[in-house]
C-alpha cells in the first residue's frame, strides 16, 4: 500500500510515518505539507491511501479531499488531526477513518486494517464489474441548465475536469459542461480507444496528433482540435505502452 501524509506540522509527519512503517502492508510513505504539495505527488506516483490533517497552515484538509472526487481511481483518506469535531463533516465525505494526534501503534494498525479491507473490497467489485458487465455505449448523455445533451462516444476528443465541472469536448469543436466526474465518464467510455493521461484528462487516441516534451520529462499532447492536455508523471508508462513509443 502506498502512502501519502499530508500534515504542515515536520514532527508530526515524521512521527506517523515511522509508525506506518512498523505495518507489513505498507510499502511506501510519502510526505506533503500542503495541498500544492499533495496534488504534485498524486500527479506523480499512485498513492493507496493519504493521512490527511484538517488544519494545513493557511488551508483545510477538506479542500483536498473534495479535490480527490474528481480523480478517476481516488485514493482512500483517513484524517489525522488533533481536533475530534470535525469527525462528523470527515465521514461526511466517505473518510474511512479518524485518527487523533498524538498517534499511537495500535490505533494507527487499525486504521490501516480498515484500509486494506477497502481496497481489497475495491478491487474485487472492479473485477466483479468486468466479468459481468460492460456499461460503454455508443452514446453519452450530459445534463447542465436542464438541457440534455446526446453525444455519439466516437466524436468525443477529450474530458477533462476543473473546479468540478466536467467538459468533454467532440470532433467537431463543440464543448459540453457537466457536473459528471472524471470517474463516471470513463467508465462509459472503451478503454481500447481512450485512455487517461492526467488526474483530471482523459483522450481519445484516435485524436492525438503531436506530442511534445514538457516540464519536469513530463509531455503535452496536441489533439486534432489544436487543444493541449499536459500529460501527468504517473500515466506516462502507460501512454508509451498504448502508442508504441
Amino acid at each position: 500500500m502506498n502512502i501519502l501524509i499530508v500534515d504542515d506540522e515536520p514532527l508530526s509527519r515524521s512521527e506517523l510515518s515511522y509508525l506506518l512503517k512498523q505495518n507489513i502492508t505498507v510499502t511506501s510513505v510519502s510526505e506533503a505539507e500542503g495541498i500544492k504539495d499533495a496534488l504534485g505527488t498524486l500527479l506523480a506516483q499512485k498513492i493507496d491511501l493519504i493521512f490527511l490533517d484538517i488544519s494545513l497552515n493557511e488551508e483545510n484538509g477538506f479542500t483536498l479531499a473534495k479535490e480527490l472526487k474528481q480523480l478517476a481511481d481516488p485514493p482512500l483518506v483517513i484524517f489525522a488531526t488533533a481536533y475530534d469535531k470535525y469527525a462528523l463533516q470527515a465521514f461526511d465525505i466517505n473518510a474511512i477513518d479518524y485518527v487523533l494526534k498524538p498517534f499511537e501503534q495500535t490505533r494507527i494498525n487499525q486504521a490501516l486494517k480498515k484500509a486494506n479491507a477497502a481496497l481489497s473490497n475495491r478491487r474485487q467489485l472492479d473485477k466483479a464489474g468486468k466479468i459481468k458487465t460492460n456499461p460503454m455505449t455508443d452514446f453519452i448523455t450530459l445534463t447542465a441548465e436542464e438541457k440534455t445533451a446526446v453525444i455519439k462516444t466516437k466524436d468525443i476528443v477529450s474530458a477533462t475536469v476543473d473546479n468540478g465541472f466536467l467538459t468533454v469536448t467532440t470532433n467537431d469543436n463543440r464543448t459540453f459542461v457537466s457536473h459528471e466526474t472524471l470517474s463516471w465518464i470513463k467508465k462509459q467510455l472503451d478503454p481500447q480507444k481512450f485512455i487517461q493521461v492526467h488526474r483530471s484528462a482523459i483522450v481519445c487516441v484516435d485524436f492525438i496528433r503531436e506530442i511534445q516534451p514538457w516540464f519536469n520529462h513530463t509531455f503535452v499532447l496536441i489533439l486534432t482540435n489544436d487543444a493541449r492536455v499536459p500529460v501527468g508523471r504517473s500515466f506516462i508508462k502507460e501512454l508509451k505502452q498504448r502508442l508504441n513509443m
